[in-house]
């Protein structure tokens, strides 16, 4: 079930045209809550930035796409996503003990089972949770041409991000469980246009406030897209072709020990041979080729994909970096840092 500002919305599943998105995106304290977040400066969260504002000893938990993480509140202080274009992070907290699960999803077909898994240690299986549900990211990315379109002519020329949004609106709304949505910041509430008409999303990550639930739009660096960054990376592309990993969520974290424990993924010869062939690629090529939001990519875009697959052509044979087919486990140090644990050979 579906709730804004107390009151139950009510859905119409019945109607191919998704209008229960379309209400809730028209819905009038959900256009002020997107008019407030889109007045909220985007934050940059990086190891630097923390240090100048004293929040070194902040624990937080960062999530890639197609993962997702349930943390605690006694163990973190912050947790977040970004690099959505096309995707939505979604962010779901308990509003009884402040249990939050952030995850990244990137495809309608995850989204059923992705939040089946990020509730499993959020509502416990208690109809009566009250849970408080955030969107950040998705934008109108339907090409202009198509855009004044009826939505019949337009089949599936529909863009990425809008299927995405109504699947994940579709689960909540069938759900028993009370959500209560919080921002719905996506599709029309998150696009700006240039001069020629082309659109990009005005944010593309979040940051949740694990104590009071508080949420902000946020980017992430290098420096704290930890641990694992290059694995988790090629985790994401690789799962596709992983049966394990088919329309769930990438496991990732451990909400009772506070460890990174990043669940093993395989990748076969094929896919390390088409990293071998895409590297061959110009920056613009690969961009247009291995992005769904080609103009809306963040400017490190096509050198984090170069660095993915200078690992893969390294590692080739996924067991050299999930040794026995077993998880990568990753404590904190004294500073909040992370600490990889040695596998027993």
């Amino acid at each position: 079930m579906i709730f804004v500002g107390g009151v139950l919305f009510h859905n119409d599943f019945a109607n191919e045209e998704s209008c229960d998105l379309d209400g809730l995106l028209e819905h009038p304290a959900l256009v002020s809550a997107s008019l407030s977040l889109k007045a909220t400066p985007e934050k940059k969260f990086s190891v630097s930035e923390a240090s100048s504002e004293g929040l070194t000893k902040s624990k937080h938990v960062y999530v890639f796409q197609r993962e997702y993480a349930t943390v605690d509140p006694m163990f973190v202080d912050w947790v977040g996503t970004d690099e959505a274009t096309t995707c939505v992070g979604v962010a779901i907290r308990n509003r009884d003990n402040g249990i939050t699960s952030v995850g990244h999803m990137d495809s309608p077909n995850i989204v059923e089972l992705g939040l089946s898994q990020m509730l499993s240690k959020l509502a416990d299986h208690k109809l009566d949770t009250e849970i408080d549900v955030h969107l950040i990211g998705g934008y109108e990315d339907i090409p202009p041409m198509l855009a004044n379109q009826t939505r019949s002519r337009r089949n599936f020329e529909e863009g990425y991000s809008r299927p995405l949004c109504a699947k994940i609106i579709e689960v909540l709304g069938k759900s028993a469980l009370k959500f209560h949505v919080q921002s719905l910041f996506v599709l029309s509430h998150n696009t700006r246009r240039d001069g020629e008409g082309k659109t990009y999303p005005i944010f593309t990550g979040l940051m949740v406030e694990t104590l009071t639930g508080a949420i902000t739009p946020a980017i992430f660096d290098e420096t704290t897209r930890c641990p694992d960054e290059l694995v988790r990376r090629i985790r994401q592309s690789a799962s596709y072709e992983d049966p394990r990993w088919k329309g769930r969520l990438l496991d990732t974290y451990d909400t009772e020990t506070d460890r990174f424990i990043i669940a093993p993924c395989s990748w076969t010869a094929r896919f390390v041979r088409m990293t071998s062939y895409l590297q061959q690629f110009t920056d613009s090529e690969v961009l247009h080729n291995c992005s769904t939001s080609p103009y809306a990519e963040a400017p490190d875009f096509v050198y984090n994909q170069r660095r993915q697959w200078d690992y893969l052509i390294k590692h080739s044979d996924w067991t050299d970096v999930f040794r026995m087919g077993q998880p990568r486990v990753f404590t904190r140090d004294a500073n909040g840092g992370w600490v990889m644990v040695e596998q027993e050979q």
